[in-house]
């Protein structure tokens, strides 16, 4: 019996993505992807990434090392996050990275003080909270007023002239990210609206970004994964296409994560007990909340197959893992092919926030990964 569990990666699927990517935005010279690597980090799968010419999208000092050691050229990284300590910031400064995403004014006052003290100039973009309604999970909204993200619009015009008339700063862009998981485009459209209303009024004031950056949040299919495997990304890129108004010269950029990595990756555990009470009937496995979190964080629904009797008589089952938590549970009243000890379960579409938000409470260890190449 293979050690279970491990994330499997589909490497044939995350490139027909990255291939999908390329044919829609390959031929504008405009147009720049970053990756968001908190989604996943996994070498293997940044390998690939890196192969297709995307760029970084980092949260973290460590997730800007990972782009370096990664072969990602530092004029492709991009540094955000609303609490950036000053060795993050010195780190992004010493390898002059693309552009460091502002979230605050105290934050541009160190980001000045560091590269003053570096003899570095510092570009940045100033993230906007464009107070957009993403219509998302309420703990993955990030661009309604009372998030902590991003600099309120009344804000805008006064933190713009004060970086500007810093003697290390270069004030180059603006961004925005409304939330992650979106699957009605709308919330999208309006953005671009926001963002044509705000470019108008700091055009008048005599400001225009040398690029925008409209974050990520684009979702994937949880529910039936295997017949829709790669985003809606037509849709995606259309929206901003026929609604976003771009000042000559400026640039667009992007930041998708769960979008080019998620289907690609699934979660195998084996079944330790199938167990039963008058109420419920437990499937136990020997993966659990460590090994994707996302189910007893958000409620996420993953769909979950039965390899080793995929033809079996439906039962219906709570599918939990071992850790001692009652929220440990990846799916609750689910109707799967009868289960029994030491079956191989598929948790489905965790290739992102899956390892990357992996843990080792309990002391249980890491899992393995192991990818595959499929046509």
């Amino acid at each position: 019996m293979t050690d279970t569990p491990f994330y499997r990666y589909d490497i044939g699927l995350l490139r027909r993505t990255l291939d999908e990517l390329r044919e829609l935005t390959g031929n504008d010279s405009r147009c720049h992807i970053h990756y968001a690597v908190k989604a996943n980090s996994n070498p293997l799968l940044l390998k690939h990434i890196k192969e297709y010419g995307l760029g970084m999208d980092c949260v973290s000092g460590g997730e800007v090392k990972a782009a370096l050691n990664a072969g990602f050229p530092p004029s492709a990284i991009v540094f955000a996050g609303v609490g950036k300590a000053d060795w993050e910031i010195d780190l992004a400064l010493e390898n002059d990275i693309f552009c460091i995403n502002v979230e605050s004014e105290p934050e541009l006052d160190v980001i000045q003080e560091r590269a003053h003290s570096l003899g570095k100039k510092a570009r940045i973009a100033f993230r906007v909270n464009p107070d957009v309604d993403a219509h998302t999970h309420s703990k993955i909204t990030t661009g309604v007023a009372g998030n902590k993200f991003g600099i309120d619009l009344n804000m805008l015009d006064g933190i713009i002239a004060k970086a500007i008339s810093m003697d290390n700063i270069i004030v180059d862009g603006l961004h925005f990210h409304i939330g992650s998981q979106i699957l009605n485009l709308e919330p999208f459209r309006k953005l671009c609206l926001r963002i044509n209303d705000i470019q108008d009024s700091l055009q008048g004031n005599g400001f225009t970004a040398g690029h925008i950056n409209v974050g990520g949040g684009l979702g994937i299919d949880y529910t039936d994964p295997d017949n829709n495997p790669i985003a809606d990304f037509r849709g995606y890129f259309d929206i901003f296409r026929n609604n976003l108004e771009l000042r000559p010269g400026q640039e667009l950029h992007f930041e998708l994560g769960r979008s080019i990595v998620a289907q690609c990756g699934q979660l195998i555990t084996k079944v330790l007990y199938v167990k039963k009470n008058p109420l419920k009937q437990f499937a136990i496995t020997d993966a659990g909340m460590t090994d994707l979190i996302r189910p007893a964080l958000y409620g996420a629904y993953h769909r979950i197959d039965n390899l080793s009797n995929p033809d079996g008589k439906l039962q219906v089952y709570d599918v939990v893992g071992p850790i001692c938590e009652s929220s440990d549970t990846f799916g609750k009243d689910r109707e799967l092919p009868e289960i029994r000890r030491g079956d191989l379960l598929a948790i489905k579409s965790a290739g992102a926030y899956g390892e990357s938000m992996a843990s080792c409470y309990n002391l249980r260890t890491l899992p393995r990964t192991e990818s595959l190449e499929s046509d």
